[in-house]
């Protein structure tokens, strides 16, 4: 069933006043996400306590994957958030709040080595979990990798591809999925990045915005991490980075095999990401994402200068994206 704002939020107030344990008020903007679901922070008058409320609209999200997801994350002892209510007809949670202190707002040289070393010891205990979630086969990721001409190319820059192009693309579509579908497969929260982790004094990071997790390749969610698309690091910082994980996580795979999956995975995300950034703006309104563009192209661009079986790839984007851009900005 479809409910206005208005409604929805005449909805929410009757459910919050529906749960005898608590006196919730005060209902704020906490965030929204690239979803159709928005979260709001509540305070409990009988005691102080702020919490998170999820609106996830039935008819457009389903809060059954967050539910069984943040369980298993806890279950590991990952700092997800608590499901202290739910009403999945309705399609509200309230949640535990893991404060208001993303990643991003927080990181700089002087405090990253601390951060993503907590960040990589909760990605490695997510990593233990063995469960029965949606696989990231073939389909899912050329599906992904489809966003890439569909809105980034088609769309955005209005570029439509000839059929050797399309060829060309194909080939490093093919490769990049084989990269894929040879690494360990693991849990992969799949937004495992700055705005996803919020920075905590304890039980550090609070880990949300996990319901598309599957099981998938290694690095995924490390390229999500170091390759993060809404702030840059060195190579070195990020080559660094990996060591660390490589040394505590304990696989038998050396770093030089690390590296390339990760670059190749990366390369399948980035490509992935500017489809979905440029839908986002033409779809859905929300055009804030295009100021995230020019990093996530940046990072592909690179991933092409050190493999050579990118080159047609990176003579696409030169042909076609590179000058496009330029021109653009001139």
């Amino acid at each position: 069933m479809k409910h206005s704002s208005q409604d929805r939020e005449n909805l929410l107030k009757d459910w919050l006043a529906s749960l005898s344990d608590y006196s919730l008020s005060d209902i704020r903007p906490a965030s929204a996400d690239a979803s159709f679901r928005r979260y709001f922070r509540v305070t409990d008058q009988n005691d102080g306590s702020s919490y998170i409320i999820m609106d996830a609209p039935p008819d457009k999200e389903d809060c059954t994957p967050f539910i069984h997801i943040a369980h298993l994350l806890r279950g590991v002892g990952v700092n997800a958030p608590d499901i202290l209510e739910q009403n999945n007809e309705l399609g509200f949670l309230l949640l535990s709040d893991l404060g208001d202190r993303p990643y991003l707002d927080h990181l700089s040289d002087e405090h990253a080595d601390a951060m993503y070393e907590d960040a990589i010891a909760a990605l490695i205990q997510m990593q233990t979990i063995n469960n029965d979630l949606p696989f990231y086969d073939e389909p899912r990721l050329r599906d992904e990798m489809d966003l890439f001409e569909n809105w980034y190319l088609n769309k955005h820059l209005n570029i439509v591809l000839n059929s050797k192009q399309k060829t060309d693309l194909e080939e490093v579509f093919s490769l990049l999925i084989n990269n894929a579908l040879e690494q360990p497969q693991v849990f992969v929260h799949r937004d495992y990045h700055s705005r996803n982790l919020m920075l905590l004094d304890k039980n550090n990071p609070g880990v949300i915005d996990f319901q598309d997790a599957v099981i998938g390749p290694i690095t995924y969610d490390l390229v999500s991490l170091f390759k993060d698309c809404y702030i840059e690091w060195s190579r070195d910082k990020v080559e660094n980075w990996l060591n660390n994980y490589l040394i505590k996580s304990s696989h038998s795979f050396d770093k030089q095999q690390l590296i390339r999956w990760f670059d190749l995975m990366g390369v399948q995300r980035h490509l992935k990401v500017l489809g979905i950034f440029s839908r986002l703006n033409y779809r859905d309104g929300k055009a804030q994402y295009l100021n995230d563009l020019p990093l996530t192209l940046k990072y592909v661009v690179n991933a092409c200068e050190r493999y050579q079986q990118l080159v047609p790839l990176k003579h696409l984007l030169e042909k076609l994206v590179l000058n496009h851009e330029k021109v653009s900005a001139e």
